[in-house]
């Protein structure tokens, strides 16, 4: 009985370390919070070794080291999910939620889709490219290119990616498709600032939460994870400026 229960503990805190990776957490952050939940149910020696990839848990006791992995293949962004997975933790810590409950209350953040609708995130990403238009300096006659050519952009980013799931052929040709947009409204004399009018649309795209996390991550000493984020960060910046220096190169 008393196996099963750390059996138990194990599941439930790498249940909230996956929804927290898988939602953009830092790796410290989610190190953190499964080794506090452990403490929480009794477990005083845990560790936990996690990459964007991967994470490895394990728990001391009177018995055989018990240690568990489990594998991480898909990552978004969903800061709702990380604050309700902190809350839950936060309970654990004060002892307000039983093990049952806790492992209930984290597959349904699992299995909620908190995410705006497809149509609201386009709108997002229009408005926010037209603003970012503006905020490099841009003219307020290249606002309605730029809201265009982000929105459409972010669209072909999500469509590419269904159609083939590797982030950066689905950034390369969403940033292509930016770039010939934007070449177009300046060519038809709908726009004025061709740079201006790409760097606004490109914005949406920019991983700068990844980015962030793995300065994070290093500043952190989790050397590992940093560098990994910071390479797939590189990786979808280059593939943006890629498509757009394939748009000013051929036209």
């Amino acid at each position: 009985m008393e196996q099963q229960i750390k059996y138990d503990i194990m599941e439930v805190c790498l249940l909230a370390g996956k929804i927290l990776l898988e939602s953009g957490a830092e790796t410290y952050r989610v190190e953190d919070t499964m080794m506090r939940i452990a403490a929480s149910y009794g477990i005083s020696q845990s560790h936990s070794f996690v990459t964007p990839t991967g994470i490895i848990f394990s728990i001391e006791t009177s018995e055989p080291t018990k240690t568990k992995l489990i594998r991480i293949s898909d990552r978004t962004t969903d800061l709702k999910k990380v604050t309700m997975v902190n809350r839950i933790s936060r309970k654990i810590s004060g002892g307000d939620v039983s093990l049952d409950e806790a492992y209930e209350l984290l597959k349904d953040v699992e299995k909620s889709n908190l995410s705006f609708s497809f149509f609201t995130q386009i709108l997002a990403a229009s408005i926010s490219s037209g603003c970012f238009l503006i905020m490099f300096q841009g003219v307020w006659h290249d606002f309605l290119a730029a809201m265009l050519a982000g929105g459409i952009g972010f669209f072909a980013l999500v469509y590419f990616h269904k159609l083939v799931p590797i982030k950066f052929f689905a950034e390369f040709l969403a940033s292509i498709i930016i770039g010939l947009i934007s070449y177009f409204f300046v060519d038809t004399g709908a726009g004025y600032e061709l740079d201006k009018i790409i760097i606004g649309s490109v914005m949406p795209l920019v991983p700068g939460l990844l980015i962030t996390n793995a300065v994070r991550d290093l500043m952190a000493g989790h050397l590992l994870s940093g560098l990994s984020k910071g390479a797939e960060a590189f990786l979808t910046a280059f593939a943006i400026g890629s498509g757009i220096a394939v748009v000013l190169t051929f036209l």
